[in-house]
């Protein structure tokens, strides 16, 4: 459990200003401070003292301003999906909704870039893209905004093959701490024009500025599309296909093994699907109709080598879609195993060379877990998740999911691997942050943190 640290006192004459400025925009009610503080991280809500929705970037400035000179946190707020703490107001302040900044400002069909406020959503922008023939392939699952998935360097399903955000955001518009506005980038594929300053902010996790714009690569929409479903008997088998397929330069959309468990979830939670219980691989692939035959005949090749079974090959949309939804529900069809649980994840992703050894690892530890787990992900990037689903009320049940949580991921440091492929460090995974990377990086990030935000208002208590 948490324990929250002594708050900044909320000057009166701030929330009176904010009040002022904001209206009804700028709310104190229990239930709204309550749910800006908790996201889908396994803590209990830690609220701010007020919510400000913001509309536009000159309100951003201002609200950073005026909490810059009282010293008051603040904490940006996108979706409310980050898993690790990120969201959580430790020290009281303003939680800072961009929400409602969901404007794309314009699409360049030839140049394959899009620039959009941080409060759009993917599936927004997809829909927006649609007519257009191309489309925004970073996919984490979460109903999440583009601003919030850049400032966790969010990845997913399609990143096997087009990357995760740090690959696809060319360009940021960024408020810093005492409301200065920095732009980061440009439309331009590639640039050697000073520090990378994109970079640096993709991933920082609302620490170092407020991301109220991003530039975004696009990818034509593929010709076909075609998805397989193959079990195996034991997870080595399933992703070693995955490892000699993509040797075999076979250009993999998406690639997600699922145990055992996990399936059993899905088909409780989704009966129609009736999938084998085994340990199962969902494959996607995109190219032209020719390319796509050829490449599920390589596939089934290699999986009868391991082994492979069952196979379903889905092409038409409607086929794909529940095929793909029961695989982004998969976190809440196993949360529903047991009523009223919690999820305690880890998301450590290693070298795909040792990344069955790194599954069968974390299975081996999880074997006397005293509640129910799972284990799936995104093998074709070497990133997998164990799902622990525990008692909220047991201290017990939550101190072994952290025990075990701790051992999968030293597993995976050596390895070669880190403690964090998507969920980033948030207020979770500080102490593995450390073990990772050593004293000398953090005292540096501590030191950039403590230029761009010499207060400490941003995010506080957050990767370190």
């Amino acid at each position: 459990m948490m324990d929250r640290h002594e708050p900044s006192a909320l000057p009166e004459a701030l929330l009176d200003e904010l009040r002022a400025r904001f209206g009804d925009r700028c709310s104190t009610a229990a239930a709204v401070r309550e749910q800006h503080g908790r996201g889908e991280s396994p803590f209990p809500a830690t609220p701010p003292d007020v919510v400000v929705f913001a509309e536009n970037e000159a309100e951003v400035q201002a609200v950073l301003a005026l909490c810059n000179t009282q010293r008051v946190p603040v904490i940006a707020f996108g979706a409310g999906s980050s898993l690790e703490g990120q969201l959580l107001a430790t020290r009281g302040g303003v939680c800072l909704d961009l929400s409602r900044m969901n404007h794309i400002v314009r699409i360049d069909v030839s140049d394959f870039t899009a620039t959009v406020q941080a409060g759009v959503t993917k599936e927004q922008l997809n829909a927006a893209l649609r007519t257009e023939g191309l489309f925004f392939p970073v996919d984490p699952g979460a109903h999440a905004s583009l601003g919030g998935m850049a400032a966790t360097r969010a990845s997913g399903t399609n990143t096997v093959r087009y990357g995760s955000m740090r690959e696809n955001v060319l360009a940021l518009t960024v408020v810093m701490s005492d409301g200065r506005v920095v732009h980061t980038g440009t439309r331009a594929v590639k640039s050697a024009a000073g520090y990378d300053l994109t970079r640096l902010f993709v991933g920082s996790e609302g620490t170092l500025g407020v991301i109220t714009e991003v530039t975004l690569r696009l990818f034509p929409l593929p010709e076909s599309v075609s998805a397989a479903v193959i079990t195996f008997s034991d997870a080595h088998s399933a992703v070693s296909t995955v490892i000699e397929a993509i040797q075999a330069g076979l250009p993999i959309a998406r690639s997600e093994y699922l145990c055992a468990r996990s399936i059993r979830a899905i088909n409780t939670a989704t009966p129609e699907l009736a999938l084998r219980e085994r340990p199962t691989l969902f494959m996607e692939f995109h190219g032209s109709p020719a390319s796509l035959e050829e490449q599920i005949g390589l596939l089934s090749e290699i999986a009868q080598q391991h082994a492979g079974e069952d196979f379903q090959w889905a092409e038409r949309p409607e086929e794909r879609t529940r095929l793909w939804q029961a695989r982004h529900h998969a976190y809440y069809s196993c949360r529903q195993v047991r009523a009223g649980a919690q999820i305690i994840t880890t998301d450590t992703c290693v070298p795909r060379s040792r990344l069955a050894e790194s599954i069968e690892g974390a299975a081996a530890i999880m074997a006397d877990a005293p509640f129910p787990h799972m284990i799936f992900g995104h093998v074709g990037d070497g990133n997998f998740h164990v799902l622990m689903v525990v008692d909220p009320d047991s201290e017990a049940e939550r101190d072994r999911a952290e025990a075990l949580n701790e051992a999968i991921v030293h597993l995976a440091l050596s390895m070669g691997g880190t403690c964090t492929g998507e969920h980033g460090i948030g207020y979770h995974k500080k102490a593995f942050l450390l073990r990772e990377t050593g004293a000398p990086a953090v005292d540096l990030m501590r030191q950039i943190k403590s230029v761009l935000d010499p207060h400490g208002i941003l995010n506080p208590d957050k990767i370190f």
